[in-house]
């Protein structure tokens, strides 16, 4: 499947019109519904084999955000062979009491995977967090920027954002 092709897909499946509350606090007329491409098992392998080629060479490791991170992760993983950490937006408060559940962080280079960025403030937490905690981390890869350029908080935070499609790429696929 070509990347247009693909792009025209994620938006038959996922953009919504109407009026929705983003994570970020704005409010938007126009929404992407993750949930109805991940939920798709071509259509996420898929998204998967392209954002493959966008993980930075000297990843070490994946870093899933929950929780729509999480699915788009592990289908990279069964594309790269690299292990996922799952990062939790806060520690759960039993068992083994983290953030960060999987392998190994400290030292590590870990490559930030979500599947939509609007404002990236998620991102920018969950990289502090991880980088409290050791991890190396200089890079974020998403299906969806919906930013529209507005990645000041990213680059402040010293993140380089690696996105499969842009807003204008979708709505362009039609």
């Amino acid at each position: 499947m070509t990347k247009q092709q693909l792009a025209a897909e994620v938006f038959r499946l996922s953009h919504r019109t109407g009026t929705f509350k983003l994570r970020s606090g704005q409010i938007s007329n126009e929404y992407f519904d993750k949930y109805q491409f991940e939920s798709q098992p071509g259509t996420l392998k898929e998204i998967a084999r392209q954002l493959a080629a966008l993980i930075p060479p000297d990843t070490e490791l994946l870093g899933a955000l929950e929780m729509g991170g999480i699915p788009i992760a592990t289908a990279i993983a069964f594309e790269t062979g690299h292990q996922v950490v799952f990062v939790r937006k806060a520690p759960k408060d039993y068992g083994t009491c983290r953030f960060a559940e999987g392998p190994e962080i400290k030292g590590r280079r870990i490559t930030l995977i979500e599947d939509v960025i609007t404002t990236g403030g998620q991102v920018v937490q969950s990289a502090a967090d991880l980088r409290g905690d050791g991890a190396i981390i200089t890079d974020v890869v998403g299906v969806i920027d919906r930013s529209e350029g507005k990645t000041e908080k990213l680059v402040q935070a010293g993140l380089k954002l690696h996105a499969l499609f842009t807003m204008a790429e979708l709505k362009a696929s039609r």
